[in-house]
């Protein structure tokens, strides 16, 4: 498929994307908020030639947080332009960095809108985040002689299948690249197969090895934990619809053997947050919201629903031990690094292709176990929570993990550094 026809089809189906959008405003009203932002309209005009990160949610936010924080507190007089696609995103933006940085949706990519976007914008070098490779986005940027990284770069093998159908469509994308820096080797060498230059390739490693845990994160932690008074918590972080179920009944075989257990159940998206409480209160275990509580947790709560946003890493520093989502279903899985950087042993479904080969280094330093159903969790959780030893051991062991494998924003923060000077 041409670009041509690519922009065609899009342009073709901007009303169905449109309507997807107002009805998922449904259950998530911010969906059907500042249309005009992702067809390049701008309330503002930001300062040119300065850094452009996109992206996509609040995953990709988190993990390009340290290099926007970097430019922001480095490089004072260096604009910087943060693109989401999500609300969740926006969200999270807003949270990390308020008025530091100018936040607007991403333009669709359609031709047209990204060309305006681009006359607004007048970036200096775009920073874009995974695989969110829109070829568009990346052609048009790329031939204005702006420099266009790919930043912590993964792209799995099911991702490069799916890619590599529309091979005449994506190569030019790829190729069009100024540097492409790869999580890891098996990264690299599929974007080189998908068309990316193999000179413009560098394995970096991942940036979300350099999750820190700063003084005031885990000064809040320690509160929240003494607030607890002692009692075993374990934290199933991300969830989806389909996985909520599972860990509620999991928790309550668990709470046959420890009757103080708490479950901190955070789901992945917020506009799931009331539907998860329905769940929970149907199931007749005592629970309460995050959101109204705070850190007043009473003993008779068996349940904290984590419906408050980014507080996610506040609450794994007060677990002993975590569940990561979205690997119970056939969704790929979630960031196992950020429980591993508090030392506490993970747990995951099998399905973890988002996270490969992180799940890989966990799993062999004894610090991620993978299971396949409710009574394999079940079974691990309380061998570490009757054995605290092996808990902690399990938990140092993941920790280590993280700590030998830092570095890859340094690098990152080099390469964008290099592109802003060209």
């Amino acid at each position: 498929m041409s670009r041509t026809l690519y922009s065609a089809l899009l342009y073709l189906l901007c009303p169905l994307i449109l309507l997807r959008l107002w009805l998922r405003g449904r259950k998530a009203p911010a969906y059907r908020l500042r249309f005009a932002e992702r067809f390049g309209y701008l309330r503002q005009r930001p300062q040119a030639n300065g850094l452009w990160v996109h992206a996509v949610s609040v995953g990709e936010t988190i993990a390009a947080a340290p290099l926007i924080l970097h430019f922001l507190d480095n490089y004072p007089e260096l604009p910087v332009v943060v693109t989401t696609m999500t609300p969740t995103g926006s969200e999270r933006v807003k949270a990390l960095f308020g008025d530091r940085v100018f936040h607007c949706y991403a333009p669709y990519d359609l031709p047209g809108v990204v060309n305006r976007f681009l006359n607004t914008t007048q970036p200096g070098a775009a920073v874009i985040m995974e695989t969110e490779v829109w070829p568009n986005m990346v052609c048009q940027t790329a031939a204005r002689g702006i420099p266009v990284l790919l930043a912590n770069g993964r792209m799995s093998a099911r991702s490069a299948k799916g890619y590599g159908r529309f091979s005449s469509l994506v190569q030019p994308a790829f190729a069009a690249f100024d540097q492409v820096l790869a999580q890891s080797e098996d990264d690299a060498r599929r974007f080189i197969a998908l068309g990316a230059r193999p000179e413009s390739v560098a394995v970096s490693g991942s940036v979300k090895f350099d999750v820190t845990i700063g003084p005031e994160l885990a000064t809040r932690a320690a509160a929240l934990r003494g607030s607890l008074e002692g009692r075993p918590v374990w934290v199933a972080a991300s969830t989806h619809h389909g996985e909520d179920e599972i860990l509620l009944a999991v928790h309550r075989q668990l709470l046959t053997t420890f009757p103080d257990l708490l479950l901190v159940l955070v789901p992945r998206h917020p506009e799931r947050f009331s539907q998860v409480a329905e769940l929970v209160a149907s199931s007749s275990l005592g629970y309460s919201r995050r959101s109204a509580v705070g850190d007043s947790v009473a003993i008779s709560c068996s349940v904290l629903l984590g419906d408050t946003m980014g507080e996610l890493m506040l609450l794994l520093g007060a677990g002993d031990l975590a569940f990561v989502g979205g690997s119970l279903i056939a969704r790929g899985g979630h960031n196992s690094l950020e429980p591993a950087a508090w030392g506490i042993p993970v747990i995951t479904g099998e399905s973890d292709f988002n996270f490969a080969e992180i799940s890989a280094l966990l799993q062999a330093s004894g610090g991620l176990v993978k299971v396949s159903g409710e009574s394999e969790m079940a079974e691990v959780i309380a061998r570490w929570l009757a054995d605290p030893q092996e808990r902690r051991r399990c938990g140092a062991a993941a920790k280590g993990v993280v700590e030998a494998n830092r570095g890859a924003l340094a690098r990152l923060i080099a390469a964008v550094d290099g592109a802003l000077a060209k």
